[in-house]
């Protein structure tokens, strides 16, 4: 038998990130993290540079629902075999390739828009890029739980956050560079190049093999017991049936037998864990651009020396998650995210582009966000059943971002609202109360974390 987690090495613990499947997960994370800035904190700085006002940013960024809204499609994705592709490169490969075309014709279909003349055709392709980047997601999360077993879940969750922390540097820091030293247009025709990794990636791996517990085939047993209770009715229909009951609701009854009401308390629970953080993040480069600092700046401090931060804060969580189990962990991350976002009221309060103060929050920050993305990924992770890997966890993946997206989508009103009221007596006033309240909203999801602590901190951990 294994070694409890919390015995293990740190020698040990390290030397997980050598095995091949977390470095694949190197490349995928990549090909995952490439998108969202392009249509979330990048699109925003293209916009407000070009004079687009703060609260059509705000309303601009609900693009990113549809990343909370993925679970609709999961099943399709988990269960759907594509004609040709699937039986060529196996479920998981195949729907992964075809978002990762999306995403690149996407990126490419942005860089021909002027945003002061063509605003919604630019919205309508930054909802394709949204779109597929989703069902990449829903592909990929599948493909990364069902590829390695629970004790590499914190490695693969590390691996993946430093792919998709060099891919969120390329879409910020590099996106702006180009923008500043060419354009826009080339920005994003670049980001569309670099689509080829995810799509090259996707060829060279294997598909994982499918794995089923217990309480799966019994499940999968019911299935067939509905099927056979159907009677006579035309065969489309009998399908359709059978698919709904086994893909969507099979999924949904497995989630809620296994955990019973503590169910409720979980998805309530992956709703607000990144509340603080997304509802913040949607202002943080109009924020950086109002304050006067330059693309270049932004891109320096914001992007590369956030992406160092951000992956040195991913690979120690990563290292905590396979010491101790994730649910331990899950509040001080909780805290560390909210509490981080007060840096950047601190930072509003002074009223000036101080770099230095710059570089203090965006250290802060990011090194919380990249230490506790590790710990969710592995907690979320843990909580799915590999035979509806993709449903599950896109339902989890889902949740964690909605309740921040509808918030964040009125973001640009609520500072826009509070700079009237309070720039006659801080030219920055407006900004530092609404990162105060940002913080505050992490409050519910702290007391959370500790009631679900309670419930796993007794479980064995992954060995």
């Amino acid at each position: 038998m294994s070694a409890p987690a919390q015995d293990r090495g740190w020698r040990e613990a390290l030397a997980t990130y050598t095995h091949p499947r977390v470095v694949q997960l190197l490349f995928l994370g990549f090909s995952a993290g490439l998108p969202f800035l392009l249509v979330f904190s990048t699109l925003s700085a293209w916009l407000r540079e070009l004079g687009i006002s703060r609260t059509a940013i705000g309303f601009i960024s609900w693009i990113g629902i549809t990343y909370s809204f993925k679970f609709v499609w999961s099943p399709v994705v988990d269960r759907v075999p594509l004609p040709l592709l699937s039986r060529w490169l196996g479920r998981r490969r195949a729907w992964m390739l075809l978002a990762q075309a999306g995403i690149a014709a996407g990126l490419l279909g942005m860089s021909f828009c002027d945003p002061r003349l063509e605003l919604w055709w630019l919205v309508v392709l930054a909802l394709v890029v949204a779109f597929s980047s989703a069902t990449q997601d829903i592909a990929l999360d599948a493909f990364r739980i069902e590829a390695t077993g629970e004790s590499l879940q914190g490695a693969t969750a590390a691996t993946y956050q430093l792919g998709y922390r060099i891919a969120v540097l390329a879409a910020g820091a590099g996106a702006l560079y180009i923008a500043e030293f060419f354009s826009w247009p080339t920005a994003y025709r670049t980001m569309a190049a670099l689509g080829l990794v995810g799509i090259a990636t996707t060829f060279m791996i294997s598909e994982p093999e499918r794995r089923s517990g217990t309480g799966t085939i019994e499940l999968e047993g019911k299935v067939a017991a509905f099927a056979a209770g159907l009677g006579a009715m035309p065969d489309w229909a009998r399908q359709t049936l059978i698919f709904i009951y086994g893909a969507i609701v099979c999924p949904f009854v497995d989630f809620f037998a296994r955990y019973g009401w503590m169910a409720v308390v979980l998805l309530l629970f992956i709703g607000l864990f990144r509340l603080s953080d997304i509802a913040m993040g949607v202002m943080a480069n109009p924020f950086y651009i109002d304050m006067g600092f330059s693309l270049s700046q932004i891109a320096n401090v914001s992007k590369i020396y956030g992406f160092v931060m951000s992956i040195l804060g991913a690979l120690l969580g990563g290292a905590l998650v396979f010491r101790m189990s994730a649910a331990r962990l899950l509040a001080p991350a909780v805290f560390l995210i909210a509490a981080s976002n007060l840096t950047f009221a601190w930072l509003a309060w002074i009223g000036q582009p101080d770099t230095l103060v710059l570089t203090v929050a965006i250290s802060i920050d990011n090194l919380a966000g990249g230490m506790s993305g590790s710990i969710f990924i592995a907690f979320l992770s843990g909580l799915t059943n590999t035979a509806y890997t993709a449903t599950q966890y896109a339902l989890f993946t889902s949740i964690m971002t909605l309740p921040g997206k509808l918030m964040g989508g009125s973001s640009g009103w609520i500072v826009d609202r509070l700079q009237a009221d309070f720039s006659a007596t801080h030219k920055f006033g407006g900004y530092a109360i609404f990162f105060v309240y940002t913080a505050l909203l992490g409050l519910p999801a702290l007391v959370l974390a500790f009631v679900v602590r309670r419930r796993f901190e007794k479980e064995t951990p992954p060995s």
